[in-house]
């Protein structure tokens, strides 16, 4: 802010809002006004038809039609029908994805079936710097397979392509790196894995809704992600696994219930599998959370993802243009790649107290996230962000560190969840 208490004039994001052709997208979201919200890669905002979707699924179709919903409201096949929506969005055919649990299960599925699919071979390759939940599964997997074993990029080598060999089954990475924002050019690691014989499986949840995604272009074999995130689908909502055709008549995968059986309603005694995308499904799906999902995939598809990438490489580098005029007075480091095509849709700094800093922006209705040891993150969700607030954003970050704001000892209390 100025000495009058005011935020700077800016001129170059009020010109930016007034051709963005994303603008309309930001009045189908709940967002406060009094709100800058840069957290849209940890949670994405609430759109309204979501609110209302899980009305109309909790009074009409739960309390009215009760059990009789599963058929007449198709509640069976949502696992489906939304994995249709997905796969527009990530590049796949419809009958290649299914929305369904977790992505830390679906992890789980899609390791244990790259294994199905190379029996002869114990090697898994992983990104030693993933998100932790990547790592965790690869550590079950190997716990229920004694021959098998992991080696890490940043342990084990430094390039994760030069982990690759002919014992390799499967190389698991992110799209989008979590911590620093950096894209991993995933056609390339595809084709260096493939030449060795190994499966590739790709982390989708940086990068789902937010950039161009083309799995079968990319000859990807099977990815994994959520839809809470820059999908807008609603804290805990329903992730997504997708495996290329190619695979689906020989995959196996451990998690073996009844949803995933080739006729459910037989009430079969032994387990068949069902001979499609389907047998990645386990067990009884979360109907409501469904519902709210549909809103925030609907969002994504009726714009350009084009549009949408080229906004957030401009809130990116608008966000970065100004910081980097002042970071190195306030001991800041800009974590993120420079290059707008190596980077997601996130800017990440970094600080000895970034905890502190990230709670005084938040009590100035600036809401980002920490991530350990030293990271402060900036998801830039180009559906419901404007460039005036990238502006504001960066002008109120500068006043908490021109002012020390930070050092107040109430910031340094670390909540449960960062």
């Amino acid at each position: 802010m100025n000495s009058t208490g005011k935020l700077p004039d800016w001129t170059e994001g009020t010109k930016l809002d007034q051709t963005d052709p994303l603008a309309m997208a930001r009045d189908l979201f709940f967002l406060p006004e009094d709100i800058i919200y840069l957290d849209g890669n940890s949670l994405g905002a609430a759109p309204e038809a979501a609110i209302a979707a899980v009305n109309n699924t909790a009074h009409n179709e739960w309390a009215g039609e009760l059990i009789g919903s599963w058929n007449s409201a198709g509640w069976f096949e949502l696992p489906s029908t939304f994995g249709g929506i997905i796969a527009e969005i990530i590049g796949a055919a419809s009958h290649e994805v299914v929305a369904c649990d977790t992505t830390s299960i679906n992890i789980y599925k899609a390791l244990h079936g790259a294994l199905s699919l190379r029996p002869e071979r114990s090697t898994i390759v992983a990104e030693g710097g993933s998100f932790p939940t990547d790592l965790y599964m690869v550590e079950g997997v190997l716990a229920s397979n004694s021959t098998s074993k992991a080696l890490l990029e940043g342990v084990d080598g430094d390039q994760i392509e030069t982990l690759i060999d002919g014992e390799t089954a499967v190389v698991l990475v992110n799209h989008v790196d979590y911590r620093s924002g950096k894209v991993r050019d995933i056609a390339a690691l595809a084709e260096i894995a493939h030449a060795h014989g190994a499966l590739i499986i790709v982390d989708l949840c940086h990068s789902a809704g937010i950039m161009p995604i083309e799995l079968n272009s990319c000859n990807i074999d099977l990815a994994i992600g959520c839809t809470y995130k820059y999908l807008n689908g609603g804290p805990g909502s329903p992730a997504f696994i997708f495996c290329a055709e190619r695979h689906l008549a020989d995959i196996r995968q451990p998690l073996s219930g009844w949803w995933g059986h080739d006729t459910p309603f037989a009430f079969e005694q032994g387990y068949r599998a069902d001979p499609g995308i389907r047998k990645f499904l386990c067990g009884t799906q979360p109907i409501l959370s469904f519902q709210a999902m549909r809103a925030g995939l609907e969002i994504t598809r009726q714009f350009d993802i084009a549009d949408i990438r080229h906004k957030s490489r401009q809130l990116t580098g608008l966000f970065i243009k100004i910081v980097e005029d002042w970071c190195d007075k306030y001991q800041i480091g800009i974590f993120s790649p420079r290059d707008a095509d190596q980077r997601g849709s996130q800017v990440s700094l970094t600080h000895e107290y970034s905890y502190a800093i990230v709670q005084a922006l938040i009590e100035r209705g600036v809401i980002g996230d920490f991530r350990a040891p030293n990271i402060m993150r900036f998801g830039f969700a180009p559906l419901y962000l404007s460039y005036r607030d990238v502006e504001r954003a960066a002008s109120i970050l500068k006043e908490v560190l021109d002012t020390e704001l930070w050092r107040e000892p109430r910031f340094a209390k670390v909540s449960t969840v960062t």
